[in-house]
């Protein structure tokens, strides 16, 4: 609950549209062990020298089917 408030706090603070957001909520709690794999693969291409955006882009490609599964 209290992840879900901060989370929702820090992607409204991103300018993220609040549909997005309930999106994103729902589909982590579905799920919560696939968004803990991608958080950590993110992180690993980050540490290898790509910026965020680039790793995050890259990492969501790779697990599409499975997230398109969750919404």
């Amino acid at each position: 609950m209290f992840q879900n408030f901060l989370l929702k706090k820090m992607l409204r603070t991103e300018g993220v549209p609040e549909a997005q957001i309930d999106l994103v909520i729902m589909m982590m709690e579905k799920n919560p062990e696939l968004f803990k794999k991608i958080a950590e693969e993110i992180k690993i291409k980050m540490k290898e020298g790509k910026s965020q955006q680039e790793a995050s882009l890259e990492i969501m490609k790779r697990y599409e089917a499975e997230l398109r599964k969750l919404a």
